[in-house]
């Protein structure tokens, strides 16, 4: 802050931030991101084998649909039979981890980094992202940092999820609150 109390972003460095590998490893990812991956062409394998080759732990039979943005793929971890849906971004500052049998619908975003707002540098905040197996996502839902989402819970669409979903909990809103228990089987 300021001599007068007020917040000076002059003072904010981006250099805080261990990026995790070199930044021409860091280049040719955002290349082949822009050029393939995240792009509107069909086709699961070949973007499941690009993360992998920049360091993504994906399990088999996992899909990942058109425009989905990845930030750090070395960042990313996938269990088996996961889906990800078309537009999907995962800001993955820190670690996401999506375990198997997950469900993550076209739109939804993943945010692992924030700002610390009582900081006057405007520090930043980073913590991991958990989906924990059978879980899903709505459609344009936002996760936020430091969020888990217990086994077979739901974070429904368009919600904003800020504090961990226990398992079999379903949670709708802004910010999501419990609204039923998940049955499945019926």
């Amino acid at each position: 802050m300021n001599s007068k109390g007020e917040v000076d972003l002059s003072a904010f460095r981006t250099g805080r931030l261990e990026r995790g590998r070199p930044l021409w490893v860091e280049a040719a990812w955002l290349c082949c991101q822009a050029l393939l991956c995240g792009t509107w062409l069909p086709g699961t394998w070949w973007r499941v084998g690009l993360l992998r080759l920049f360091g993504a732990c994906i399990g088999r039979g996992v899909v990942i649909k058109p425009l989905t943005r990845v930030k750090f793929p070395w960042r990313l971890k996938i269990g088996s039979c996961s889906w990800i849906g078309e537009s999907v971004w995962l800001d993955d500052l820190g670690e996401i981890s999506i375990g198997s049998n997950c469900c993550i619908s076209q739109g939804a975003y993943f945010c692992t980094g924030s700002h610390d707002w009582s900081d006057p540098t405007f520090g930043l905040i980073v913590r991991p992202i958990v989906l924990c197996d059978g879980s899903w996502v709505g459609a344009h839902a936002v996760v936020c940092p430091g969020v888990t989402i217990g086994k077979q819970a739901v974070a429904a669409a368009g919600s904003v999820v800020t504090k961990d979903i226990p398992a079999f909990e379903i949670h709708a809103g802004n910010p999501a609150k419990l609204t039923r228990i998940r049955v499945l089987g019926l």
